[in-house]
């Protein structure tokens, strides 16, 4: 395995993170945690999970995921051995039912932190982050933004700044991150740094073969401000092994369930199959092309994976020790640029 720090920390996390998000639906209890040990035995020990999980959002069991990695932790007495990271839930309307108001504020941030310490059955969560943003901007699929000008948010950032710094001076966050951010609202934070406020730490976004849209902008405020990049969806549900291009896997997360198709349209699956040749021609699998092209990036942090087996987790993180030459690269981006981003 391979190591790196979350930028302005001495928290060092594996190249690659183990999601969580299947478990408690896709995943049952005992197999999540086959997949901790494994991960723990292979190097691995950054674990991502967040309060809205398991996917897809069901109320009845919001928060199972958690409840999987804290039932583990507690049986194997290993908590300083692992990097744990969580979020809490921005306004959306299928979440409306986690809490009376869904917002960063305070009081939100206050029953989500001990509701996500209480099933982590933990003192601290080591990465605490906004899985989206409160205000109107271009997250979830969408390419390129529009302005609403009747939005209700006005900004706030120094206001959810102030209030997460208060958890991390409680000692329960070590560090704070943001999820599917944009350039314009990762700088807005680190505005507020500068005049004195708690530092982000990292961002978490879509980043595969099929979506590179932050290396336009994103990508050199990591590099100038020295922010970490979480990148997730790396194999785009399971589309960039390639599975579903020959036929409908009956396990496929996609097939058992249809609204997960962002990176199922007719461009994405055009890219898919010329990434597949590129992978043929050089000789190495679509899979673990796939990941070590986001694990060498210069600006990555770590790579966010998912398994639904053991078998499949074993591949993904083995894509560490895989190297890609100069001339695939160069094939690669041959393909990016007839095909660019089809899944943003």
């Amino acid at each position: 395995m391979k190591y790196t720090n979350l930028p302005g920390t001495d928290i060092q996390v594996s190249k690659i993170c183990l999601g969580t998000m299947t478990w408690g639906t896709q995943n049952t209890e005992a197999e999540g945690h086959t997949q901790m040990d494994f991960a723990i035995e292979n190097g691995v020990n950054f674990f991502d999970a967040a309060e809205l999980y398991p996917t897809p959002f069901d109320i009845k069991k919001q928060g199972d995921t958690e409840r999987i990695i804290g039932t583990w932790l507690k049986k194997n007495n290993n908590r300083d051995q692992v990097i744990v990271a969580s979020k809490i839930v921005g306004p959306r309307a299928f979440v409306k039912e986690i809490r009376n108001t869904i917002d960063f504020s305070k009081a939100s941030l206050d029953d989500a932190i001990h509701k996500s310490l209480e099933r982590l059955q933990t003192d601290y969560i080591d990465l605490y982050q906004l899985h989206w943003p409160e205000r109107n901007t271009n997250f979830f699929g969408l390419l390129g933004y529009t302005h609403q000008e009747d939005e209700a948010w006005s900004d706030n950032f120094q206001e959810v700044l102030q209030a997460l710094e208060s958890y991390v001076k409680q000692g329960k966050i070590r560090h704070i991150g943001v999820s599917n951010e944009s350039p314009y609202g990762l700088m807005r934070y680190i505005e507020e740094a500068r005049k004195g406020a708690q530092k982000i730490s990292t961002v978490q976004n879509p980043y595969s073969l099929l979506n590179r849209k932050d290396e336009i902008g994103l990508t050199e405020v990591l590099h100038r401000e020295d922010v970490g990049y979480l990148a997730y969806s790396p194999l785009g549900f399971g589309q960039l092994t390639g599975k579903y291009l020959d036929e409908t896997p009956a396990d496929g997360r996609v097939t058992k369930y249809p609204q997960f198709s962002r990176y199922h349209n007719e461009q994405s699956f055009d890219a898919t199959r010329a990434y597949r040749e590129v992978a043929l021609k050089h000789g190495i699998s679509l899979t673990d092309m796939s990941l070590a092209f986001i694990n060498q990036q210069p600006f990555i942090t770590s790579n966010i994976i998912g398994a639904t087996s053991v078998e499949q987790l074993k591949e993904n993180i083995g894509s560490i020790d895989v190297v890609l030459s100069e001339e695939i690269m160069k094939d690669i981006n041959a393909v990016h640029k007839q095909f660019p981003n089809p899944a943003p």
